[in-house]
């Protein structure tokens, strides 16, 4: 799969392991390549993103991430539902922050001492990575480029689809961008 992969869908994959490997996390999830998404400049995907208007709302999408992040992954949506049962995911987190430090449910583990060997994909990213090729080919393209890569983001459930969509980014308005229906399209 990875042989169909432009240079800048391989510059993505890289700069998510760099994410991981500069101590934000031990694999490379959803959140990573998003992040890698939004540090990309002159890509189809870059341009897609500037021309949905998060060009200059890039801070508030990875600071929307970080909030996810020290929910432990939690999505809004997750946290809605569990506020309908009566739980109350903010001091559920205030609470243990308290105790442990703040990130204390992120995941992170400051000493990786305990952890050995080369960061891998987990499995959400894996699953990012095997849809953006289904998009590829739905779209009939012959290889597979970031923009792929933010589409299959969009249409996977989880915190990255759902911080795209707050920021009016889904799948719907990057098709019309990248593939035409609307007024910009990306060559």
């Amino acid at each position: 799969m990875f042989e169909r992969f432009t240079k800048d869908a391989r510059g993505v994959v890289k700069s998510a392991f760099a994410y991981v490997e500069g101590g934000d996390g031990q694999s490379v999830e959803p959140e990573h390549l998003l992040l890698a998404l939004l540090d990309r400049e002159g890509s189809r995907g870059s341009f897609a993103l500037t021309a949905l208007g998060l060009g200059e709302r890039r801070e508030s999408v990875r600071q929307a991430l970080r909030q996810a992040r020290r929910r432990a992954g939690l999505s809004q949506a997750d946290t809605d539902a569990l506020a309908g049962l009566g739980i109350d995911v903010a001091e559920i987190v205030a609470r243990v922050e308290e105790v442990h430090g703040v990130g204390a449910l992120s995941g992170d583990h400051g000493d990786k001492g305990w952890w050995s060997g080369r960061a891998s994909f987990g499995r959400g990213a894996k699953g990012v990575l095997e849809h953006s090729l289904r998009v590829a080919l739905a779209q009939r393209d012959r290889h597979i480029g970031d923009e792929h890569i933010l589409l299959a983001l969009t249409m996977r459930p989880g915190v990255p689809a759902e911080v795209l969509a707050d920021h009016g980014v889904t799948y719907e308005s990057l098709v019309r961008v990248l593939y035409g229906g609307g007024e910009a399209k990306a060559g």
